[in-house]
Formats: C-alpha cells, structure tokens, sequence
C-alpha cells in the first residue's frame, strides 16, 4: 500500500483506503520477505526496515490528517499502516493482527513504538507477543481506531469527519499531527532476529502454509456485544 498523495494542493484531508473486499493490507509479500533475510542483518535492516518506514513515517509526517479507512483484515503492515495514521475507521467484520511473533521477529515498520501508544503497553504488549486476532469492536474498544461502521458506509464518516476538521485553521491542524518514535532502535532489534533460527522456522511455516494465525478468543469475542479518497 503506497503512502498517501494529495492530487491537489488545496486537498485538506486524504482518506486512504484499500481496494477490493478481501483485505485492506494483509501486510508483506513473505517470499520476498524471506528472500531478503536469508541476506543476512544488513540486507533486512536496509531492505526491509528502513524501506518499510518510509510509507508509514510519510503517513504520520504527512502535513494533512490522513483517515485510513480500514474495509477489511489489517495483518502486519496493514496494522502498521493503520498504527501510523492520525485517524482509522473501520468496517464492523474487519480484523488486525500483529502476527510477526510467529514468523520470529519483532514488528519491523514502527509497531512496537506506535501500537502501544494507541492502546497502552499491556494492551499493545498483548497483541505483539500472541500474533492473536482483534475484531473491529475490541479495537475500537482499545482505542486502536475511532470509529466502527457498516462497511457499505466505510467512507461517509472519514468524510464527515474530514468537513470537521477543515473547519480550523490549517496551521494549527498541522502543528497537532508531528510525533517521533523510537524507530531506529526498532530497526536495529528486528535486525538483529533476522539470523535466529526461530525466523527461519516461522517464514518457512507460513511458506507452507501451515495454520499460523489464532482466531479471537472467546472473552475477545464476547466483547464485541470535502476530501480526497485514495486507493490502493
């Protein structure tokens, strides 16, 4: 999913959503994903860290607000991408996963610093190290994403919220949007994973395409009771 373009310069807001039914990022191509760590540390650090925090710092550094609409499942990337935007709405049967525990490596695009300050280190703990599923209510709930909506109506309320928001002084909706994270380090933690048996184990796992995602537990599941649109 590319980060967000503004067409016109007059644009206040970019909604971003993804395209189809089937997925709103199901995050990285895994073949190329283990094709580029069987390179070694520094080929993943320049790679696949570095390179994978150019779209997800563009996204929070971007000079508009941008509203992901999230129309569907959200893995690994996709939640980064969703992590790294000022504002999500989502569909009611949509999910996020943090599943790169799985594969043996630390989340590598900015997660580990961005998901707990959205929903608190416990919360954000919980979701890195299990890999489980969360549905669209339990985040809201967590505070990972605004608002739930049906998903035939995913792009009205990015747009009513986006006619609240240019109503201030686009100043000071810019000044509100700048945050720095701790992205270097992450990097350098997800590198140093790349040569350990347990990614090697896990990549080839879901190569084979071994059942490697939990589903939402029970009590999860007891719980759930003028802008621009991009697309990808």
């Amino acid at each position: 999913m590319p980060p967000p373009r503004s067409r016109k310069a007059s644009a206040r807001a970019v909604i971003q959503a993804g395209a189809g039914h089937r997925a709103f990022s199901a995050g990285a191509d895994i073949p190329s994903l283990a094709a580029r760590i069987a390179g070694g540390p520094e080929r993943a650090l320049r790679e696949i860290m570095r390179r994978g925090h150019t779209p997800t710092r563009r996204i929070e550094e971007f000079a508009k607000p941008v509203i992901v609409a999230v129309n569907c499942l959200a893995y690994g990337g996709g939640c980064e991408i969703a992590e790294a935007a000022p504002l999500a709405i989502v569909a009611e049967h949509a999910t996020f996963a943090r599943p790169e525990i799985i594969l043996g490596f630390p989340p590598p695009f900015g997660g580990s610093q961005r998901l707990p300050r959205h929903i608190g280190r416990r919360h954000g703990l919980e979701m890195i190290l299990t890999g489980d599923l969360i549905p669209a209510a339990r985040a809201a709930e967590l505070g990972l994403v605004n608002t739930v909506v049906s998903a035939d109506q995913l792009l009205d309320p990015g747009k009513e919220l986006v006619g609240r928001i240019i109503g201030h002084t686009p100043t000071a909706v810019a000044a509100c949007l700048p945050i720095d994270e701790g992205l270097a380090v992450e990097a350098a933690c997800c590198a140093a994973t790349v040569p350990t048996d347990g990614v090697r184990t896990g990549l080839r796992r879901l190569i084979e395409r071994r059942p490697w995602l939990t589903e939402p537990t029970r009590s999860q599941t007891r719980r759930r009771s003028h802008p621009e649109v991009t697309r990808n």
